[in-house]
């Protein structure tokens, strides 16, 4: 092999490891910064620029235990946890049932269904502010976490991720189960859904750090305080002219550890997902 050759590719290979470790440190930093920031005082947080607490402190996560009061941060959480798990729960079921029968179902009208639930995702989330809130007022669900919980079931981007992924697996396996006397429910269910393990862990995961990271809408839904998740709960840590950075800080790290340990117990099925869901028509 030519020695430029060899000269060229380790240097491509430093500058890609180089500037791979950038980006990695650039994501990063606000992490660490968050929270270094949770446990120092509000002096140190003022006033210091390093990264260690000086002195360390876990005063700023005793008040997030409470269950009642002002603030109740733990109920918060409880409330988040709750509306993210059921949330996903309902959506994952009512995509893949629909994507599995605009796949496999031939009706009349099913590629104007399919054109329809895919424009949708051409319009900007806050349209749906005004028809979600009407729909679930009339419902009687204002204030309460099944207005938080139904409107993400009608998305359209689950039910055309599926649906590509079932087109992307072989009728081969159908037919197989049919010569064995397998219905319809029973192709789905012992065929279809285990072959699509990743494509749903990856709608899953989608679905639940969208519904926890989500602060509009629980804003416009919710009224109680003791009703609210944590990503419309958290502003209240912070009073009109003081900003406790440490507390809101710890607040903020409360919020992240549930998102980051989802994403990293199901980080494998989704780029397996990624790799595999065809993207026929």
């Amino acid at each position: 092999m030519d020695t430029d050759h060899v000269i060229r590719r380790r240097t491509a290979a430093t500058v890609r490891m180089i500037l791979l470790t950038a980006l990695g440190l650039a994501f990063i930093a606000p992490i660490v910064w968050m929270i270094s920031t949770s446990f120092k005082t509000q002096l140190d947080a003022g006033t210091g620029t390093s990264l260690i607490p000086d002195p360390f402190t876990l005063a700023n996560y005793e008040p997030l235990t409470a269950w009642n009061g002002k603030t109740p941060v733990l109920r918060w959480f409880t409330n988040s946890a709750v509306t993210a798990t059921v949330t996903t729960t309902l959506v994952v079921t009512t995509a893949a049932l629909a994507a599995y029968s605009l796949a496999r179902f031939t009706f009349r009208g099913r590629g104007l269904v399919f054109a329809m639930i895919v424009a949708t995702l051409f319009l900007p989330g806050f349209l749906f502010l005004i028809p979600n809130y009407l729909i679930v007022n009339n419902l009687g669900l204002i204030d309460t976490l099944p207005a938080l919980m139904l409107p993400p079931v009608g998305g359209a981007f689950g039910v055309f991720f599926l649906r590509q992924f079932f087109l992307g697996l072989p009728r081969e396996l159908e037919e197989a189960a049919r010569i064995d006397g397998a219905g319809d429910v029973r192709i789905f269910r012992a065929v279809l859904l285990p072959l699509a393990q990743p494509a749903l862990s990856t709608i899953a995961v989608i679905t639940f750090l969208a519904s926890w990271n989500d602060f509009l809408w629980p804003v416009y839904a919710l009224t109680t305080s003791n009703r609210l998740t944590l990503p419309a709960g958290l502003p209240l840590l912070q009073s009109a002219y003081i900003a406790n950075q440490p507390l809101i800080m710890a607040g903020a790290v409360i919020a992240s550890v549930p998102a980051l340990l989802v994403f990293l117990l199901f980080q494998r099925k989704i780029i397996e997902s990624v790799a595999t869901t065809g993207l026929k028509g």
